[in-house]
């Protein structure tokens, strides 16, 4: 296995302790300890208290970073090269920058891991990505389906679907509402060029100017390197009636309700619309055959272009248009896991005997030290689990509602017994009209709701939420899901904190 002489750096604890405050680190080809990249800043906690001395870590995407949607900077591609050791969570978590980014970079020989795919060896248990389906319009996406393992396909590969054309009474545009709120166009009327990883989705918005039938057609393609010719697969037109009768199109099924993608199949090359109209997740989605479908956009999504230079590619401001929601907010690309697993500190557990045994393999002369960090961190791991466990069985059962802006705590819901009990904003692409405000106000009441969670960098958009939970009486209270920030820079210091905003918000 390949191996790197490591002796200790008398400033490695120094720089242990310091890193939360501390310039990221710059990874050179004379220092003497392990030096590993992670994907965030969750995984590079993880690694030091392992590591140790002996290690000197860091993430690409930073503290208050978005880890889906994160572009690597220039120091993140040099720190790749010089690293011993990579880990990331992948399942789908970081966006495809951040992959290549890695995979791209690495000298030939230094280790890859997937913490996520591999923990699983170490009992951690993994949970399917349940997403709220709680709006009364079809969710649209785009997918990439399949694994393209006859092809050659790596976590590399692109799926890339263009629009080759767009004909109806006004204008379509299919855009993404990323993270703080700033629109991303990837369909108009000038084509456009959307990019997946294999087995993946990705929720969209898609704004009609008027009302009528629409036709798209997209064409797929799949480049399985960056240096070998893309491999076509096809092309498909998909059929849209918006604000009109959907059974005016002869011959067609209509989709209304639940979850739906265009979606290419890499493995047979067909392009289809893949569907579950019951809204009971990606397990029971099937298959319709496009040119015999019609995806319905009601009445009912007429809404009003909101005001700001954003969105005056969709028009006027205060103009009407027919939208269906994008419904979860970000460039939010990911597959059929939920990737959150150290939301369940037994995962975090699992996470860590994966990066003890890795580092043993890369640094064998280090194999007691990585024991003895690990052993100490499991029990420090062990004591936290339990704190989790009985501040949440503090909580009054009636009062154990998780109401958030990010499907990032599956697993804290299913670990600890405090159920999901939805988003709070269904369409992020607009502040919701006075119909979702009602909504979310009936949720609050009906459940009557102590709190609502925000991850602090994401208050800044939730302005509405804000406003409807203060004149419900209803408290704003922090959580954290992906990343870290000034105040809170460690695992075990953030699942801490969630305990504690969780029991005291809504105890």
């Amino acid at each position: 296995m390949w191996h790197r002489p490591a002796r200790v750096c008398a400033a490695a604890v120094l720089a242990v302790l310091l890193s939360a405050c501390a310039a990221p680190p710059a990874f050179t080809g004379d220092d003497d300890r392990i030096q590993v990249i992670t994907t965030t800043g969750i995984l590079a906690d993880l690694v030091r208290n392992v590591g140790g001395d002996r290690v000197l870590a860091d993430a690409l995407i930073p503290d208050n970073a978005d880890p889906h949607a994160y572009e690597p900077s220039l120091r993140d591609v040099r720190n790749t090269v010089y690293a011993d050791l990579a880990f990331s969570n992948y399942l789908l978590l970081e966006p495809q920058a951040v992959i290549k980014a890695l995979d791209a970079n690495l000298r030939d020989g230094v280790p890859n891991i997937s913490l996520a795919e591999g923990a699983t060896k170490y009992a951690a248990e993994i949970i399917p990505l349940v997403e709220d389906t709680s709006l009364d319009t079809i969710w649209l996406g785009l997918r990439a389906r399949g694994t393209g393992a006859a092809r050659g396909v790596t976590r590399l590969s692109e799926v890339r679907l263009t629009a080759t054309a767009v004909d109806g009474p006004g204008t379509l545009t299919a855009y993404l509402t990323q993270s703080f709120g700033q629109p991303d166009v990837t369909f108009d009327a000038n084509g456009g060029t959307a990019i997946l990883p294999p087995d993946a989705h990705t929720h969209m918005s898609w704004a009609f100017s008027e009302p009528g039938v629409y036709r798209l057609t997209l064409r797929a393609e799949l480049a399985v390197t960056d240096d070998t010719a893309p491999v076509p697969l096809g092309e498909q037109t998909f059929t849209f009636a918006v604000g009109v009768d959907p059974h005016s199109v002869p011959g067609a099924t209509v989709l209304g309700r639940g979850h739906a993608d265009l979606t290419v199949d890499i493995d047979s090359g067909e392009l289809y619309l893949y569907a579950d109209p019951e809204g009971g997740g990606d397990h029971t989605q099937q298959r319709y055959d496009a040119g015999r479908t019609v995806i319905e956009v009601p009445a009912k999504a007429l809404q009003e272009i909101p005001a700001g230079p954003g969105f005056r590619f969709l028009g006027r401001p205060g103009q009407q248009i027919h939208q269906l929601p994008q419904a979860v907010l970000g460039r939010h690309v990911h597959g059929e896991i939920d990737p959150h697993l150290w939301q369940d500190v037994g995962n975090a557990q699992a996470y860590t005997e994966l990066i003890r045994d890795t580092l043993i393999g890369v640094d064998p002369p280090g194999a007691a030290e990585y024991r003895a960090n690990a052993d100490r961190y499991l029990r420090e791991l062990s004591a936290l689990d339990t704190y989790l466990t009985d501040s949440i069985a503090a909580i009054p059962v009636a009062n154990r509602h998780l109401v958030t802006t990010h499907d990032a705590f599956g697993y804290l819901a299913h670990a600890y017994g405090i159920p999901v009990a939805g988003f709070v904003t269904p369409n992020p692409a607009v502040e919701p009209s006075l119909a979702d405000r009602r909504k979310l106000t009936g949720t609050l009441r009906n459940l009557k709701i102590k709190a609502v969670f925000l991850e602090p960098n994401l208050r800044a958009r939730s302005s509405t939420l804000v406003e409807v939970a203060a004149e419900q009486g209803v408290a704003v209270c922090d959580i954290y899901g992906d990343a870290f920030d000034a105040t809170v820079h460690t695992y075990v210091a953030m699942m801490r904190f969630n305990a504690d905003s969780l029991r005291t918000c809504l105890s």
